[in-house]
């Protein structure tokens, strides 16, 4: 089941079914409001969610975001647009600060 739908008859639609948001700007991979994806792979359209997992930098003012496949784990990026919403992005941005893979007590050792 797909959860991210672009619209057949109208190729700058894009529907996010994970949030509803619809959007007809423009052909896009992801949605501008909760940042999912539909996975598209060079052999066709796998179809399976794929979830923010989170935003890089990967050149001077050129953000991109990260996604993990739900279905097969494959990551992929694309470019931040700049329509996307600001506050979702930054919470995928700082995901790591507030969310640290150890106690944060331990920094205070250093």
């Amino acid at each position: 089941m797909s959860h991210t739908t672009t619209h057949r008859t109208d190729p700058t639609a894009f529907h996010c079914s994970s949030c509803g948001t619809s959007t007809y700007d423009g052909p896009r991979d992801h949605c501008p409001q909760c940042l999912h994806a539909r996975h598209q792979d060079g052999a066709g359209l796998c179809g399976a969610f794929m979830a923010p997992l989170a935003v890089a930098v990967h050149g001077p003012g050129e953000w991109r975001l990260v996604h993990r496949c739900t279905a097969c784990a494959t990551l992929t990026s694309s470019p931040v647009r700049a329509d996307d919403h600001q506050v979702a992005l930054m919470a995928l941005a700082v995901r790591p600060l507030a969310q640290p893979p150890f106690p944060l007590d331990l920094l205070g050792r250093i």
